[in-house]
């Protein structure tokens, strides 16, 4: 089986020749992969930073698209020739950069009719990611106001968007050649995160500052913090806790599996209320070309892997 991935952590990304799954366990899927999902992430596999239960040789990839081929005994909510996405973790035998992967059944979501191969790919971390913070850690509801600190990347204009969708007011930072995107994103307001005092701009645009805050920028989470009322809340996917202070509501945030979520998040991107870009679409050949890409960012646009030409 063709796949990308090291053959010890911290080396090179490369192409591999790995053996096909194995049989399926009773709660599993193997899925036929058409695009799989690149993130920053990877690179916390790649050097064994984030454990995946797996050891190299391995594919790396947490997430992926495509056609169920197979299921186990006791799988229910998915059969064979249906259209799903999935991030699952661990790893039941190898990673998504590959034409095969299994995952747990209750990972996978079935895709919504017109929602591509490539956009469901790219969708799962950084749309699951979106809903634990808006959703379970900062409560998001109509009528409160919310920062999201870092909105030009993929998964800050996903908090952008499902903060709006909750009936939030967003007052984003991002740089200046990201402020119109997140502009048509929903967001009322867009800072120049570069601009000194920014969170002083935010707390006079809110008249004390916000409800809450989402943190997507890297060691971003001391200057959000600033930008939050007294007693308000703050909510990080950068592993950055600033000190507690204010009544301030403080967590940090780390995507976990959730077929279910997923399989909502994927309905409101058919709908249109959530958007994903994919920028690139390349060939697990390169992908070391993508990592490096998706590491440095990629303008807002999600780069994802083929495995196969899809004609």
């Amino acid at each position: 089986m063709k796949a990308a991935g090291v053959r010890r952590f911290g080396g090179p990304v490369q192409v591999l020749d790995l053996p096909g799954p194995p049989g399926l366990r009773p709660d599993e899927v193997l899925i036929e992969v058409r695009a799989c999902g690149t993130g920053n992430w990877d690179e916390f596999a790649r050097t064994g930073d984030w454990d995946l239960g797996i050891r190299p040789p391995m594919a790396l990839g947490v997430a992926a698209a495509g056609l169920v081929a197979a299921v186990g005994d006791q799988v229910g909510t998915v059969k064979a020739g249906d259209r799903v996405t999935a991030h699952s973790v661990p790893l039941r035998a190898q990673g998504a950069w590959a034409e095969q992967w299994v995952a747990a059944a209750g990972h996978a979501a079935v895709l919504p009719p017109g929602v591509s191969f490539d956009a469901a790919a790219a969708l799962p971390v950084p749309a699951l990611t979106a809903g634990q913070v808006i959703d379970d850690e900062l409560g998001i509801h109509a009528g409160q106001t919310v920062l999201v600190h870092g909105a030009g990347g993929v998964t800050g204009g996903l908090l952008v968007q499902l903060a709006v969708h909750r009936g939030a007011t967003v007052i984003a930072t991002a740089g200046a050649d990201s402020a119109g995107r997140v502009t048509a994103l929903g967001a009322i307001a867009v800072l120049d995160y570069h601009e000194p005092d920014w969170p002083g701009r935010v707390r006079a645009l809110t008249g004390g500052g916000v409800d809450a805050a989402a943190n997507a920028a890297r060691a971003g989470s001391a200057e959000a913090v600033r930008a939050v009322r007294d007693g308000g809340r703050l909510a990080t996917i950068t592993a950055d806790l600033p000190a507690a202070g204010r009544g301030i509501a403080m967590r940090a945030v780390q995507v976990v599996p959730d077929g279910a979520r997923l399989g909502r998040l994927a309905e409101l991107l058919a709908q249109g209320v959530l958007t994903v870009s994919v920028g690139q679409r390349l060939p697990l050949e390169r992908a070391a070309a993508a990592l490096d890409q998706a590491r440095h960012g990629a303008h807002g646009s999600a780069i994802v892997l083929r495995p196969a030409d899809p004609g």
